[in-house]
């Protein structure tokens, strides 16, 4: 099973996407579909946010 996460800028709000590792990006109002990404692409996009691109 995956623990998926959602941003602690959400607050306490249900309409966000959330991560799960290993398995991709959801949205929080529809929990039974996912995006797979792998880990290899999710740290590429980490790395582009932050760096403000």
């Amino acid at each position: 099973m995956t623990a998926w996460r959602k941003s602690s800028y959400s607050g306490t709000s249900s309409d966000c996407v959330e991560v799960g590792r290993g398995a991709g990006i959801r949205d929080s109002k529809a929990p039974t579909k996912h995006l797979p990404v792998s880990d290899k692409a999710w740290s590429a996009f980490l790395t582009e946010v932050k760096a403000g691109r």
